[in-house]
């Protein structure tokens, strides 16, 4: 990733909760929020997983945490939908994320809430490269916040096939 800097949208406390309490927790799971901003998803999850965190304003960027000491099960978090790259120029990076996130096999799933242009940006090609790397959609739960703009989506993805999801590659 070629970022300098990144957008912030704080993912409200309520929204936070009401999200982790849609998933089974493993007794002993290892989550990381890697973009935990004022650390509500962090807070929120239960109190039988072991939780990590990264956050750029703090100097933890999530490329740089230890994978290979800490192996991760889960990553949950509303990760940054617009990234400025070298050249100062905003563009979409939530398919570069979620591929850098897909390509550690360890990760058993993803749990993102992402807007509707990050969930637009999911192309078929894009959805079949993460399938090679062994990592489907499973589920997609829709909601709205307020304050921000446009429709958000609780997006999970794991390891095992989701045979609901199909797609048309040809060119139309």
């Amino acid at each position: 990733m070629k970022n300098t800097e990144y957008y912030f949208h704080q993912t409200p406390e309520k929204l936070c909760k009401d999200i982790v309490r849609l998933f089974q927790w493993a007794d002993n799971e290892v989550v990381l929020e890697p973009f935990a901003g004022e650390g509500s998803f962090y807070r929120s999850l239960p109190d039988n997983v072991e939780k990590h965190y990264t956050e750029i304003e703090e100097g933890m960027d999530f490329r740089d945490f230890d994978y290979n000491n800490i192996v991760v099960n889960t990553v949950i978090s509303n990760p940054p939908f617009r990234l400025i790259n070298s050249d100062g120029k905003a563009y979409n990076a939530y398919n570069e994320i979620l591929t850098f996130f897909a390509e550690k096999q360890e990760i058993e799933r993803i749990i993102f809430l992402v807007n509707d242009a990050c969930f637009g940006s999911q192309t078929v090609k894009r959805m079949k490269k993460l399938e090679t790397e062994n990592l489907h959609l499973i589920r997609i739960v829709t909601c709205d916040v307020k304050k921000w703009y446009g429709r958000y989506y609780v997006c999970e993805y794991a390891r095992e096939p989701n045979y609901s999801f199909d797609y048309l590659e040809d060119k139309y």
